[in-house]
């Protein structure tokens, strides 16, 4: 077993009421989810920081526009503990539903809000869902957005992430089977590094019951995600003398107590081995570009 060298991070969505009122596609807003939302936003963020400040850890957060501006005392929070904050949309609407034209109207709306509220231009950029839209890596180059974590072509490896541009035919079965029996043309590399996404790695699906969306659970024990989580580790560990460890979170979800507690064995464990540095998917994404990863 040779030295090793861990980059854990967490990365937080602080999609509070945003998520909701996108998802409603023009309807009106559950009130009850609003609320939660809210819980998110305030309690939920409250919590989380002073879970950061207890370990010593600077997290990423990746708040949508819509949050910052709705909720900016606190969001402040996050901003002057010193944690990395990058880019989530606006009103968590899906890349994949959009045209360029819009998409590249919210980055710059977004972009100009985050650097306003920051004093500084976001590095990152986290698509809403992780639905992402072939357009998506361009324009992050275009905009000068340095990493991605949306896409999930490695795991626990950074890499620089494809244009999205790749050529895919679809099954068709009204039409013959020659028209459609054709392998994907692969896209070239950009220059955006991607910090993998994983749902395996991610508090929504089993922990946030939502009835209008089936993968959502809600009421998994908290054990059996942190064991999990803990095994996707292990393996690592064993396999790799480098890797990184990009954990996906949300305040509304992970605020609940019973999911903070989680996150205090996790941790405690996670500094159990040799080796592990805690640090924000920004710095993950500068070791790699700098060839330390």
């Amino acid at each position: 077993m040779g030295k090793k060298r861990v980059l854990v991070g967490y990365g937080i969505d602080v999609d509070a009421v945003s998520n909701h009122i996108n998802t409603t596609v023009g309807g009106k807003a559950n009130l009850c989810n609003v609320s939660r939302g809210v819980f998110g936003a305030t309690r939920g963020v409250e919590r989380l920081l002073e879970l950061w400040k207890r370990n010593n850890i600077k997290t990423s957060w990746y708040i949508p526009g819509h949050t910052i501006e709705t909720f900016p005392e606190d969001m402040a929070k996050i901003r002057d503990a010193g944690h990395e904050i990058g880019l989530h949309g606006y009103t968590h609407e899906f890349p994949s539903d959009l045209s360029k034209e819009s998409l590249e109207a919210i980055l710059v709306k977004t972009i100009k809000i985050l650097t306003d509220f920051c004093g500084k231009k976001p590095e990152g950029f986290t698509s809403p869902a992780w639905k992402n839209s072939p357009d998506q890596i361009g324009l992050l180059q275009e905009l000068g957005i340095k990493y991605d974590h949306s896409f999930m072509h490695d795991d626990f490896q950074a890499y620089y992430v494809s244009t999205g541009l790749e050529e895919v035919i679809t099954t068709d079965y009204k039409n013959h089977p020659d028209t459609w029996m054709v392998p994907m043309k692969h896209a070239t590399t950009s220059d955006v590094v991607e910090i993998p996404a994983s749902w395996c790695l991610d508090d929504w699906p089993p922990f946030q019951w939502d009835a209008a969306r089936p993968n959502a659970h809600g009421y998994v024990d908290p054990h059996s995600v942190e064991r999990m989580w803990k095994e996707q580790f292990q393996w690592c560990y064993r396999e790799y003398d480098t890797f990184i460890f990009p954990m996906s979170i949300h305040p509304q979800v992970s605020g609940r107590p019973h999911i903070l507690l989680m996150h205090e064995r996790l941790i405690e464990w996670i500094n159990g081995h040799e080796g592990v540095e805690w640090c924000t998917f920004g710095e993950m994404a500068r070791e790699f570009r700098e060839g330390r990863i």
